[in-house]
């Protein structure tokens, strides 16, 4: 199978092997292949194909996640779609968790940023420190800098970090010092709001 179940390993983490087996790459070649043919035919595998991978994360997320359905098939499809999601909901759920089984599930680097009223744009998008022994600046990515990202309670972040973290999840860059750097891909990011309280919540800039 492609897609193994995750679980927790004796270190406490996470742990899930690798999704795309032989086989599956077989097929991928395969079907290659026959798209000289009937292109009727090779539609169908492709379709088929996807209906599989997407099964297979529903299950892999399931197995780890207690969650619905129906949520996890809203954040497949914002990867899928290249978007982003918003996930309005009580502390505790299990978004976080979501997040990090979605990352690991597709082999992709997983991040958190807390937001906060005091939280920089540099501490999303990274900044840039002096080397002392080569006597130039050196920019050390943030936490932007992953597949899935999982920015927690971002209403209580101020606008511009806001509009840091949107320039990422629009053009897929980051600009610091006069310099654009590409994110890899894919690049997601999974925002979270409380809607339980509302003290000290700043108005969405988007």
């Amino acid at each position: 199978m492609g897609f193994i179940r995750s679980y927790w390993n004796s270190s406490g983490q996470l742990a899930c092997p690798n999704i795309i087996s032989s086989e599956d790459r077989q097929m991928s070649t395969s079907t290659q292949v026959m798209s000289t043919g009937d292109d009727t035919q090779t539609d169908a595998l492709d379709q088929q194909r996807f209906q599989q991978l997407v099964q297979g994360l529903i299950g892999n997320i399931s197995s780890a996640v207690i969650i619905s359905e129906e949520s996890i098939r809203y954040v497949l499809l914002g990867l899928v779609a290249q978007g982003h999601i918003l996930l309005e909901d009580t502390p505790g759920v299990g978004k976080t968790l979501l997040a990090k089984t979605l990352a690991q599930s597709i082999q992709g680097r997983f991040s958190r940023v807390q937001c906060t009223p005091d939280l920089l744009p540099s501490n999303i998008t990274g900044t840039s420190v002096f080397n002392m022994q080569q006597n130039l600046f050196e920019f050390k990515p943030g936490p932007v800098f992953s597949n899935i990202l999982i920015a927690d309670e971002i209403n209580r972040t101020g606008p511009r970090t806001q509009a840091a973290l949107l320039e990422a999840m629009a053009e897929f860059q980051v600009s610091a010092d006069g310099e654009l750097y590409l994110l890899p891909r894919p690049f997601m990011v999974i925002a979270t709001q409380n809607m339980v309280e509302s003290h000290g919540i700043l108005e969405m800039s988007w």
